[in-house]
C-alpha cells in the first residue's frame, strides 16, 4: 500500500465501525475527528501499526478496565471481585500470595506466615472453583499474573471452567525451573492453546516486573520484546505456524510517572513488533503483526508518605496508557505501598479510569499526540535503544533471540542490567535531583495516619489450611499418586505436551505443590549464579 493511500483505506476500516462521528465533539460542541495527520502519513490500523491495532480504537471499544485483585482465601478474593464488576470493572486479573506465585502449598514449611498475604493462595482445583464461584467465565475477561507455576495454575482454571459447562474453545482470556525447562512449559502452553483454546491469550508476556525492579522505560520496552520475541522462536521450533499462535500472544507493560516516556515506549513498542514479525518471521496475517498489550500503573511510584497523592500519580500514569493505546488497564490503589487495598481504595482506583474513559474527552480521537515533535523524536531514540539491546541478544545467541535471551539469563546480564539502572535511580533520588513529593520534598502532611487498611490475619491462613486438609481427605489418593507418576514419566521426554496431563491432575484434586514438586524432580530447580 503506498502512503498516499494511506488515508482511504485507513477511512474504508473505520467505516465498517458504523460509527457516527456527529456523537463525537468537545464540550464547547467543537466536531471531533477520529484521528489527525496528512493523508500520506501513518493511521491506526495499518502496518506498522505505531498509532493503534485498530481503525476506530476507543471510539468503537474502551480499553478492558481489567483490575488486579487477590488476598486471602479464594473465597474471599471471589467476593472483591464480584465487587469489581458491580462497580463497572469488565476484566479481572488475579493476584496470587507468594507460596503460590513459587509452586508451594499453603502448609509447607517455607509457606508459614505467607499464605494470602500478598494475594490469593491457590492450592488445589478447590480453590479455583472458590476463586470464580458465581462468575460467567463466557462473559467476563480473566488474567492470571504468575511465572513458572503458570502451567499447573492454567490446568486448573481450564478443569474449572469446564466443570461450569465453559467449553474450551470458549474461554477468553518468580524463577522455580531452570530457564531451558521453564521455556518448555511455555512452549507447551502456547501449543494446547493454539490448538485447543483459539481465543486464549496463550501467554502474556510482562515487562511489568522488569519495571518494577528498577530497569529504565527503554530496559522494560527491549528486555520484554526480547522474551516475546524467544517465545515466538521456540513455538516456531516445536513446529507451529506462526500464524497459528501469534495472533494470541499479548504483553503487559508499566505505565511509569514519566508521563511521555510511557506513551513513546508503547507507540515504539507496537512499531518493533509488527516490524520484526513481519519481516524476521514471516508473519502474514495482520492480528500476528498487531503488539495488544496491558497496562499496570507502577507499584514502585507509590508511597507510604501522603498516601492520597498516590491517587494523582495514578490518573497521570493511566492517561499515559490510554493515550499510548492500551488494550486494557489495571489502576494501582492509593494504600498499596503499606497494604492489599481496601475496598474503598480500590473502588477509587477503578473510578480513576471511568473518568478518564468517560469525562476527559480522551479516547474521542486515535493516538492524539501522533506528529507532536516531541513525541515522535522520543519514540524513536526508544527503539533506536532497542535495537542496541537486540543486536546484543543476537549475538550473544549466535543468531537467536531465544539462545540469547537464555544465555543473558545465565550469564546474570539481564539481572545486572536492572541492578545498574536501580541503583542509579535510588543515587538521584537521595540526592535530590529526582524529587518524590512526600519522600524527598513537601513533607508536610507526612505524619497524618488515618487510613484503613486491610489486614490480613493468622485466621486466615488457618482458614486455608484447613480446606487443603479437606481437599486431601476427600480425593482419591492412588488416583492423584497415578497421575503424578504419569507427569514425572512424561516431564522426562521433552517432545511430550504436559498441559493434558497437567489438567488431568487438576480434576482429580492434585495439589499445586504436588504438580511443581513432580516437575522439579525431574527439571531440578533454578538457582542464580551471584553476580560479581
Amino acid at each position: 500500500m503506498s502512503k498516499a493511500d494511506s488515508r482511504e483505506v485507513w477511512q474504508k476500516a473505520y467505516n465498517e465501525s458504523k460509527l457516527r462521528d456527529a456523537d463525537f465533539a468537545t464540550m464547547s460542541g467543537i466536531p471531533l475527528d477520529p484521528v489527525y495527520g496528512p493523508d500520506g502519513g501513518e493511521f491506526p490500523g495499518q502496518y506498522p501499526y505505531l498509532r493503534g491495532p485498530h481503525a476506530s480504537m476507543y471510539r468503537s471499544r474502551l480499553w478492558t478496565m481489567r483490575m488486579f485483585a487477590g488476598f486471602g482465601t479464594a473465597e474471599d478474593t471471589n467476593w472483591r471481585f464480584k465487587e469489581i464488576i458491580k462497580t463497572g470493572g469488565d476484566g479481572l486479573s488475579t493476584a496470587f500470595d507468594m507460596p503460590t506465585l513459587l509452586g508451594l502449598d499453603s502448609d509447607d514449611s517455607m509457606s508459614l506466615g505467607e499464605v494470602g498475604r500478598c494475594g490469593v493462595a491457590i492450592d488445589s482445583l478447590a480453590d479455583m472453583e472458590d476463586l470464580y464461584s458465581g462468575i460467567d467465565l463466557s462473559k467476563i475477561t480473566t488474567s492470571m499474573t504468575i511465572n513458572s507455576p503458570a502451567a499447573p495454575i492454567f490446568a486448573m482454571f481450564v478443569a474449572q471452567a469446564e466443570k461450569t459447562g465453559v467449553g474450551r474453545a470458549q474461554a477468553q482470556k518468580e524463577f522455580v525451573f531452570p530457564p531451558r525447562q521453564s521455556m518448555r512449559l511455555v512452549r507447551d502452553t502456547i501449543q494446547f492453546t493454539a490448538q485447543e483454546m483459539p481465543r486464549w491469550h496463550s501467554v502474556s508476556i510482562s515487562g511489568y516486573h522488569i519495571r518494577e525492579a528498577g530497569s529504565t522505560a527503554v530496559e522494560e520496552l527491549a528486555f520484554t520484546l526480547a522474551n516475546g520475541f524467544a517465545y515466538v522462536e521456540l513455538a516456531m521450533q516445536a513446529g507451529l505456524p506462526i500464524d497459528s499462535f501469534a495472533p494470541r500472544l499479548s504483553f503487559f507493560f508499566n505505565a511509569h510517572i514519566d508521563f511521555f516516556e510511557e506513551i513513546c515506549k508503547y507507540r515504539a513498542a507496537r512499531r518493533i513488533w509488527a516490524r520484526w514479525m513481519k519481516d524476521r518471521y514471516g508473519a502474514e496475517l495482520e492480528r500476528s503483526m498487531q503488539l495488544r498489550f496491558h497496562t499496570q500503573t507502577a507499584g514502585v511510584s507509590l508511597t507510604a508518605q501522603q498516601p492520597e497523592v498516590n491517587i494523582v500519580r495514578t490518573a497521570i500514569e493511566a492517561l499515559a496508557g490510554v493515550l499510548g493505546g492500551t488494550q486494557s488497564l489495571h489502576t494501582n490503589s492509593m494504600d498499596e505501598a503499606m497494604a492489599l487495598p481496601t475496598e474503598k481504595a480500590a473502588r477509587i482506583a477503578l473510578r480513576t479510569q471511568q473518568v478518564i474513559a468517560y469525562e476527559t474527552n480522551v479516547a474521542s480521537v486515535s493516538d492524539p499526540l501522533g506528529g507532536s515533535y516531541y513525541v515522535e523524536e522520543l519514540t524513536d531514540e526508544m527503539e533506536r535503544q532497542s535495537e542496541e539491546i537486540f543486536d546484543h541478544l543476537d549475538r550473544l545467541g549466535d543468531g537467536s533471540i531465544l539462545d540469547g535471551v537464555i544465555n543473558a539469563i545465565d550469564e546474570n546480564w539481564f539481572q545486572g542490567r536492572i541492578a545498574d539502572s536501580a541503583y542509579e535511580l535510588e543515587r538521584k533520588f537521595n540526592a535530590g535531583e529526582r524529587v518524590v513529593v512526600g519522600v524527598n520534598a513537601f513533607e508536610e502532611g507526612n505524619d497524618d495516619d488515618n487510613l484503613a487498611l486491610l489486614r490480613i490475619t493468622n485466621e486466615d491462613e488457618a482458614r486455608q489450611l484447613k480446606r487443603l486438609d479437606a481437599v486431601r481427605h476427600d480425593r482419591d489418593e492412588a488416583t492423584v499418586d497415578a497421575v503424578l507418576a504419569k507427569l514425572a514419566t512424561e516431564a522426562a521426554d521433552p517432545e511430550v505436551n504436559l498441559m493434558p496431563t497437567l489438567i488431568e491432575a487438576s480434576r482429580c484434586y492434585a495439589t499445586l505443590g504436588e504438580m511443581m514438586g513432580t516437575m522439579a524432580d525431574v527439571f531440578g530447580r533454578h538457582v542464580e549464579v551471584p553476580t560479581i
